[in-house]
């Protein structure tokens, strides 16, 4: 018969024991994750961040770029179907009225013309009639031709507008691929900030407050010592300081919000000029200039075209500077590489 022995409580001391190990091994744990994991470093940090913001604002230029193609592309589709839909009306208006003919020559019977003269009862009408038909059948003949030329003409631009259309689907492919790139880094840069105390977020938002209000205080001194190039400039420079205060937003376009080129883009609107609609083409849109050269109004590019604002004098430019910040002035020595400067 099996004995039932009551199990053996662990004792008092041993629990302790366990106890500590356990407590032991939890903080060591969490000492070996917070050096594995150190806390960032708000310069880091701030470094970071800033690089994610100029790449989130290449992808963005890249978009509207993309977006500006798939504008013009759709217009020319249109035209095209426009141009197909008419030459197609053509074409069966001209075999409608050669089939005419066709069918008027058939219920005619279509008399040998020996014959018909042999039965004649005055040959000199029927050759006058022979001269007629000899007409109607070279009108024929141009009608075919013409009916021949047009059925190329539609078959070119029914390829012209199915190629327009695939483009116009890679077009819109890349639109979305650059879109999510800017949304994917712009959330990276924003995860890298919650990583910061809410002090350290408070701080550097003051220092680039400051920054910004020391640029806008040596442009209000400096405004009158350096002339525009041109009246266009000046026009666009006074438009854009309009919108001082104005958040950035990616895409925008104003009046509302303006993301770096649709600011430059707006502000020259205002002063009668259409400048294209990112960095990439705006820099085309009128002469290129070296830094030395540059005067209030012109255009000035930063960071392999990444980065566009109005010059305001005094090494200063007015900008839609990124996420989070708002339409300010600011000087070119924390704007990152120029690259060259553009008169419209």
């Amino acid at each position: 018969m099996a004995s039932h022995r009551r199990p053996k409580q662990p004792s008092r001391a041993r629990v302790t024991v366990l106890t500590v190990t356990a407590a032991a091994a939890v903080a060591l744990t969490a000492q070996t994750a917070a050096q594995a994991a150190p806390k960032p470093k708000i310069d880091d940090v701030k470094s970071k961040v800033d690089k994610l913001y100029h790449e989130a604002e290449e992808a963005t230029e890249q978009s509207s770029l993309a977006g500006e193609r798939r504008g013009k592309l759709q217009k020319e589709i249109s035209n095209l179907q426009d141009k197909v839909a008419r030459g197609q009306d053509e074409l069966n208006t001209l075999r409608d009225s050669i089939g005419a003919v066709a069918s008027a020559q058939y219920r005619s019977g279509g008399i040998d013309p020996a014959l018909q003269l042999f039965l004649s009862a005055d040959p000199d009408t029927y050759l006058e009639q022979a001269t007629a038909l000899d007409q109607v059948g070279a009108k024929q003949a141009d009608v075919l031709q013409t009916i021949q030329a047009k059925q190329r003409t539609l078959a070119q631009k029914r390829a012209e507008a199915a190629g327009k259309l695939a483009e116009l689907e890679d077009v819109r492919k890349t639109l979305d691929e650059k879109k999510a790139k800017s949304s994917a880094k712009l959330a990276e840069a924003q995860k890298l900030l919650n990583s910061l105390t809410a002090a350290e977020r408070t701080k550097i938002k003051q220092e680039e407050e400051q920054r910004a209000s020391r640029g806008a205080s040596q442009q209000r001194v400096s405004l009158g010592k350096e002339v525009p190039a041109s009246q266009r400039g000046a026009a666009a420079l006074n438009a854009a300081a309009t919108q001082i205060g104005k958040p950035y937003f990616r895409g925008g376009t104003g009046p509302n919000s303006f993301d770096c080129s649709g600011l430059t883009q707006w502000a020259y609107r205002q002063a009668d000029v259409q400048l294209t609609r990112t960095t990439y083409t705006q820099q085309n849109d009128g002469v290129k200039i070296g830094r030395s050269q540059l005067k209030p109004g012109d255009l000035v590019f930063f960071n392999s075209l990444q980065h566009v604002g109005l010059y305001a004098g005094n090494n200063t430019v007015l900008h839609a500077p990124k996420p989070g910040a708002f339409v300010r002035y600011e000087s070119m020595d924390y704007l990152g590489t120029f690259q060259f400067g553009v008169r419209i």
